[in-house]
């Protein structure tokens, strides 16, 4: 990889990860000018995308047919919108994201795509707690977004940083980094922990570097106070475990019996969550409506059930200046922008359709990642992919944050990444089908 693609690379995740960041500092003109520089330059680096694709040709059965079924979907649906101008806005967003994640997917190793997540992400991380520490020792008083003065007694929620990142150690007020949001943060961290822990398992260089930042994202995660990424980190502690016994036990029988304990596990513990959920919300410090989220899926699946099939219209973030969401939800204040369920807001744009196209989109990227996970290729196996997709799916149980931006982005990849590995190793399969029945 050159020095221009490998800082290009860079920008582009970390401005993917960290969106909210530019738009705080920028504001939305600026950002959308960002966001259009950015893919005329990706447009303008043709040339060196086909050079490093050369010899990276793909059959048409490996091609990201469901990414590009749900992208033509949303753009069809301007048709029947009942906010044209917000599908037309975000779905040019969405093809962006799409088009950059197949992108990273195709012309960069994963070792590349490893090395530059980690850069992305340690950046996220040091300069959220670069920008938390200038707040709370120097300014010494919330900032709004884009420096904007605050009006009299603003709303805790609308503040960009809130300056309260010596509050405590562990248990004080929570922080929101740059991205200025403390769910956003958390996952944030969550993601980074993975990379860290996957390029500790390939024992890449810097060692002592990934020691501190992955202490930093622990701690930043803990401060941000998500409920649900304590919650995920649980579920891909679990999952890597799971792995490791997989890749323990190769024989037939030992895995048909994993497989058995796996199930009943999981089962088991969505159970015993879905029993035991209003006092483990208690424990967590949430409400029993889950800090109104219940609410807002109510008002949402009222309004969706008008077009059950083709939905309303695509529109991921919905545009709160737009008349159709401009006060239609509120949450201290301010207007939502997002359901805070991935699979409900998918129902409300794109119907029983794009829910389907999700399902297909996210069911193949998880098996095929779990197969590549314990594939007996000591050399081509990576648990990443699988723990990746498993946090957009966790988050998507209360966040929307998978169906736009950085979470589109992410799934785009993971879904083309992953590809190829599948292929390669059905042909493995036939050819040992073939010689075996030869015998």
């Amino acid at each position: 990889m050159t020095t221009l693609t490998r800082v290009y690379a860079f920008v582009l995740m970390f401005s993917a990860l960290a969106y909210s960041f530019w738009y705080n500092l920028l504001g939305p003109v600026g950002t959308s000018i960002l966001l259009l520089a950015m893919a005329a330059i990706t447009a303008a680096l043709t040339p060196v995308w086909r050079s490093r694709l050369a010899g990276r040709t793909r059959s048409w059965r490996a091609q990201p047919w469901p990414l590009i079924a749900y992208a033509a979907l949303g753009a069809l649906s301007i048709v029947w919108s009942s906010w044209p101008l917000a599908t037309a806005i975000t779905w040019v967003m969405m093809a962006l994201f799409t088009a950059h994640g197949i992108l990273f997917a195709r012309a960069f190793t994963r070792e590349e795509l490893l090395t530059t997540l980690e850069r992305a992400l340690g950046a996220i991380l040091v300069l959220s707690l670069a920008l938390e520490a200038w707040v709370a020792l120097v300014l010494r008083h919330p900032i709004l977004p884009n420096f904007s003065d605050a009006p009299e007694d603003p709303n805790p929620h609308w503040y960009w940083v809130r300056g309260n990142l010596f509050d405590d150690l562990l248990v004080g007020s929570r922080i929101q980094g740059i991205v200025g949001n403390a769910n956003l943060l958390a996952v944030l961290c969550v993601l980074a922990l993975i990379v860290f822990a996957t390029r500790f398992a390939r024992r890449a260089p810097h060692t002592g570097a990934r020691v501190v930042l992955s202490v930093l994202a622990l701690w930043l995660c803990v401060r941000s106070g998500s409920a649900a990424m304590f919650l995920t980190l649980a579920a891909v502690g679990a999952a890597a475990l799971i792995v490791l016994l997989f890749r323990r036990f190769t024989g037939r029988r030992a895995r048909t019996t994993l497989y058995a304990a796996a199930i009943t596990i999981v089962v088991a513990v969505v159970a015993g969550l879905l029993i035991a959920k209003d006092s483990l919300l208690a424990l967590l410090g949430r409400s029993s409506d889950i800090t109104g989220r219940t609410e807002i899926w109510a008002k949402v699946l009222e309004r969706a059930v008008d077009s059950p099939l083709i939905g309303h219209g695509f529109a991921s973030p919905w545009l709160p200046w737009d008349s159709a969401f401009d006060g239609w939800i509120m949450d201290h204040g301010i207007t939502v922008f997002h359901s805070h369920n991935m699979w409900i807001d998918g129902f409300l744009q794109l119907g029983a359709l794009g829910i389907l196209l999700l399902i297909t989109i996210y069911a193949t990227t998880l098996w095929r990642s779990w197969r590549l996970a314990i594939s007996a290729d000591a050399a081509t196996r990576s648990m990443a992919p699988l723990l990746l997709v498993l946090v957009l799916l966790v988050q998507g149980l209360s966040e929307s944050a998978p169906l736009m931006f950085w979470g589109w982005m992410l799934i785009s990849g993971l879904y083309t990444f992953v590809m190829p590995c599948a292929a390669e190793e059905e042909t493995v399969a036939a050819d040992q089908l073939g010689s075996g029945s030869s015998r």
